[in-house]
């Protein structure tokens, strides 16, 4: 490697983690947010028709179909208590992931429902990768300074330091 392309190289360096967690978790948040928007009636706070329509008759299990294998497309179990569910995880994990509280587990949550969104839809493979990454990365690296998490086990560290010294 030469020296400039290590000079840039190390200029990345500079970009902290928790920006880039930020905004992992900014933007995977909007994307489940704004689905999860699209399937409530805002003004009575209930879910649309054509959510229930949605989960009746669109969202079947399509990915045996996709790679070539002979099989039906099954629905999914029980769709109306999954539409209130998939519903509530897009509505209340963003949220959860905006904050940065319990960021890894609510990011394996929405890794979970990407992977089944991915049995629906095969063909958006490189979105949904996206998605996953993002996810994948808070999972391992947590969200970062600008957090919830980061704040309460500051605390938890402040309070621990404390009560050891006056038991001293």
């Amino acid at each position: 490697m030469t020296q400039g392309s290590q000079s840039v190289a190390g200029g990345f360096d500079l970009v902290p983690y928790s920006l880039i967690a930020l905004l992992a978790r900014v933007v995977t948040g909007l994307v489940f947010f704004r689905s999860g928007l699209t399937k409530i009636d805002l003004a009575t706070f209930s879910l649309k028709p054509s959510t229930f329509f949605l989960f009746d008759q669109e969202y079947k299990f399509r990915l045996l179909k996709y790679l070539g294998l002979p099989a039906s497309e099954p629905a999914f179990p029980n769709p109306h208590g999954l539409a209130y569910i998939a519903t509530a995880f897009e509505l209340i994990l963003p949220l959860v992931v905006w904050l940065g509280f319990g960021t890894r587990l609510a990011a394996c949550l929405l890794l979970a429902q990407t992977l089944v969104i991915e049995t629906v839809y095969p063909d958006a493979y490189i979105e949904h990768g996206f998605w996953a990454i993002a996810l994948l990365m808070l999972m391992r690296f947590g969200p970062g300074q600008l957090s919830v998490d980061r704040l309460m086990r500051r605390t938890q560290a402040a309070s621990l330091a404390w009560s050891k010294s006056a038991v001293e």
